[in-house]
């Protein structure tokens, strides 16, 4: 079965990488899930030591993942700048409401104007 929505032949090879990046970070987070659960219902402390290594194995590859995506797919960067590393409260950010934590620029500056 085709992850594809779109004929694939109408889908430049930017596209398709898109793609397979997007279903590779679902994969990626439904294992962490999978994995922590395990963590937590494991009675077997060694187990569930290698479980725990297993899913933060997983989180590195979500996160390698959500690079290349920002790399790669107009839109990413700036959501992950916004909401990042951020104080406060997270829906906030998206007005740059400074005291939700406040919206950053690319230079790191809270978007408030002169405080003069």
């Amino acid at each position: 079965m085709s992850n594809y929505h779109e004929p694939m032949e109408l889908l430049d090879e930017k596209t398709r990488n898109i793609s397979r990046a997007l279903n590779s970070l679902k994969e990626e987070i439904e294992a962490v899930d999978w994995y922590n659960q395990r963590v937590v219902a494991s009675a077997d402390p060694e187990l569930a030591k290698i479980m725990a290594h297993n899913r933060d194995e997983e989180i590195e590859h979500a996160c390698m993942t959500l690079e290349w995506l920002r790399r790669n797919m107009d839109g990413w960067d700036e959501e992950l700048r916004t909401y990042l590393f951020t104080e406060g409260d997270l829906t906030s950010l998206e007005e740059g409401d400074a005291e939700g934590g406040g919206k950053l620029d690319g230079s790191g500056s809270l978007k408030i104007g002169d405080l003069k």
